[in-house]
């Protein structure tokens, strides 16, 4: 029977009892077709408690999969399910409860979409295994003395595996890769980059591809542009930027109407479909902002040089050029390709001295700008724009790249001067493909979008921040603008952080989208990304779209536009979901390696997460996450209370709950795990 199950002919329920599949599929498809089979193709996503749920293509469902279901399928891999009798499942699946889901088995695995694996090496007996760093592979990997290319144990290895047929035997490998030592913090960064399997150089067909590239602009690559190179246009950045992909400029018109211009680097100019360069940038989706490097969408001869706005050099670029009322609205626009001369590169600091003093270089350019931001974000406030300032940490390092400080970042007028003249640039560029008023003129293109929030999650937050004195109507559903004035009124308040913690968990991810279902967060029914095709490829393809569209196109190559276009979207969302995944792992061992030498200390924090097993606490300021675990709540019998993000003290009534500011302790580091504990200072 097991051999059968194995085969995908019977499968079991929880309860022991066998369906015959086959004969049920049999049945189902002499039916007329009208019911789905049993059988469904899906990706397989694992969680670190042993259980995964499958991802089924082309719907929101999801199946939950028991440990001894899974068999051989490991985190990612592209599968092929049996669901089980009588388990209905439901759709969206978003609800982190598995008894609510359908259930069902691995029955053979279609794809295998991790291929090598990061991890410690221990010795065994007769050979080594390898301890995998992420968590959601759940066996270790056995090599063979022939195989570990010399590692010694507690060596950070990368790890091939082989073919894994037999579950009830651990998946074997060999080492391809000697990292350095485990928990050495350089090491388990670069150990971040191979488990998320970020390339270390470009393929030499794309090196090459690229160096063939002049040094400077031809004459005939400036034909049919708009030359902008007498309007002042500046770039601002960070202070460490290597690559400026874009620059604003302003003009005074009359009436109190301006001109704000937003011109981005043009990469469609370099990398052209059909190129080793365009599939490399397909593959990478984007770039990797790792803690202490860039993983690059592009290689550096354009990332850093053709392709970036300098400043005193010509550089080719897509400009949006927008005649802004007084009011904030966009009249008149124009989008094209063009050519600046950025007349200067800032830094965010610089812009703020300037914005600050009222003077410095370029201050006719940089004071209206400012001016303008404050109008258009008070417009987008006031539609319903959601502003949620979650906090984000930068690094200081000594001279062996270890970090020495850490320091919250400030978001300064400057930076949301850049801010606002981007979301109005990427706005513009959507509506201008995706406000047709006819079905026939609708042209596919790629859209961001922003799904409403949960339902239920709502309901769940109007009963919290009623507790609070505060009322949020979720009975309909919330419109942003009715979330924007609770964050409002909340602001300032003691519980502002809680409020805002609970309603961000509320909000569904950001995609791209070939259907424009508009943005949620930003109140926007068009929005698309257009302002950084250096480090983003759906940029370089919206780019691509607008330069396409801006001529008669035929029928059949819309046609041809709709049906690869999906594949595009599914792509650069789920690159930017590794990417953010792969940063924030990269954080975490930085703070992690602060943190060594902070055993002991005191520190204030908040009151992060709330779970049945502990508190999660960030510091302030330092914006390190640790664990407070529920057996160093030592002073009574904590409840865990999931409605209302808190834990409760059975005898003595003490509650923790979400946003709670504690005193705590730093107890233990552990490198490895990327692991802190901390405990509360009585």
């Amino acid at each position: 029977m097991e051999d059968l199950e194995r085969k995908g002919i019977v499968a079991a329920d929880d309860r022991g009892k066998f369906i015959y599949v086959r004969r049920k599929e049999k049945k189902e498809n002499e039916g007329g077709g009208n019911r789905t089979s049993n059988r469904v193709r899906g990706t397989l996503f694992m969680t670190r408690r042993g259980f995964g749920f499958v991802s089924i293509e082309g719907t929101d469902d999801e199946i939950y999969i028991a440990p001894k279901y899974l068999h051989t399928a490991l985190h990612s891999d592209v599968v092929e399910v049996v669901r089980f009798a009588g388990r209905p499942g439901r759709a969206g699946g978003s609800k982190g409860r598995e008894d609510e889901r359908a259930e069902g088995e691995v029955v053979a695995i279609l794809e295998r979409r991790i291929t090598t694996v990061t991890g410690r090496l221990e010795a065994g007996r007769s050979s080594f295994f390898v301890v995998p760093d992420d968590e959601r592979i759940a066996r270790d990997i056995y090599v063979s003395r022939e195989d570990s290319l010399g590692a010694k144990p507690g060596d950070k290895v990368v790890v091939r595996l082989l073919e894994w047929t037999d579950e009830h035997l651990n998946p074997e490998g060999q080492i391809t890769e000697i990292l350095g030592t485990a928990g050495d913090a350089r090491v388990e960064v670069l150990s971040v980059a191979r488990t998320f399997g970020l390339p270390a150089h470009f393929p030499p067909a794309v090196e090459h591809e690229a160096a063939a590239f002049g040094a400077s602009i031809r004459e005939d690559e400036l034909r049919g542009r708009i030359d902008c190179r007498r309007i002042t246009c500046v770039t601002i950045d960070p202070e460490d930027a290597k690559d400026f992909d874009d620059a604003v400029s302003y003009e005074t018109l009359p009436g109190g109407s301006a001109r704000l211009g937003v011109h981005i680097a043009d990469v469609s100019h370099y990398v052209r479909p059909g190129t080793a360069l365009d599939a490399e940038a397909y593959a990478r989706g984007t770039s990797v902002y790792m803690v202490n490097e860039v993983v690059p969408m592009l290689p550096e001869k354009l990332s850093n040089d053709l392709c970036s706005l300098r400043p005193d050099v010509d550089r080719l670029t897509y400009s949006v050029f927008m005649d802004v009322g007084p009011d904030g609205a966009v009249g008149n626009y124009t989008i094209g390709k063009s050519v600046i001369h950025s007349a200067r590169r800032f830094s965010y600091e610089e812009v703020q001295k300037v914005i600050e003093s009222g003077k410095g270089d370029h201050a006719e350019v940089i004071l209206p700008l400012f001016n303008l931001s404050r109008v258009l974000l008070k417009k987008r406030r006031k539609n319903g724009s959601l502003d949620f300032d979650t906090g984000e940490a930068k690094f200081q390092f000594d001279a062996e790249g270890l970090p020495s400080r850490i320091i919250k970042k400030i978001r300064l007028d400057a930076h949301r001067l850049i801010e606002e003249c981007m979301l109005l640039a990427n706005q513009t560029v959507a509506r201008h493909i995706g406000a047709q008023k006819k079905e026939t003129e609708v042209r596919p293109f790629l859209y961001r979008v922003h799904d409403l929030p949960d339902p239920v999650k709502l309901q769940e937050l109007a009963g919290f921040v009623r507790q609070f004195g505060y009322s949020l109507d979720a009975r309909n559903g919330v419109p942003s603008r009715e979330l924007q004035k609770l964050l409002d009124k909340v602001e300032g308040s003691e519980v502002e952080n809680v409020i805002n913690e609970v309603a961000l968990r509320c909000m569904a991810k950001a995609v791209y989208s070939t259907k424009n279902i508009g943005h949620y967060g930003l109140a926007f029914t068009h929005y698309t990304h257009f302002t950084s095709p250096i480090r983003r490829y759906p940029d370089l393809v919206v780019h691509r779209l607008l330069e396409e569209y801006a001529h008669d196109v035929s029928v059949a190559r819309l046609t041809e536009i709709r049906k690869w276009l999906p594949d595009v979207a599914r792509q650069s969302s789920e690159r930017e979901r590794l990417a953010n995944d792969a940063e924030r792992a990269s954080v975490k061992v930085m703070q992690v390696e602060y943190m060594k030498r902070h055993v002991g200390d005191e520190f204030a924090g908040v009151v992060t997460g709330v779970t049945n097993f502990g508190l999660f606490v960030e510091i302030n300021d330092l914006l390190v996450e640790g664990m407070i675990p529920v057996r160093e709540l030592s002073d009574d019998y904590y409840v865990f209370d999931e409605k209302h993000y808190s834990l409760r003290g059975r005898s003595r009534g003490k509650v923790y709950r979400l946003g709670d500011p504690l005193r705590i302790q730093v107890l233990s580091v552990n490198a490895e795990g990327r692991r802190i504990d901390f405990s509360i200072v009585p």
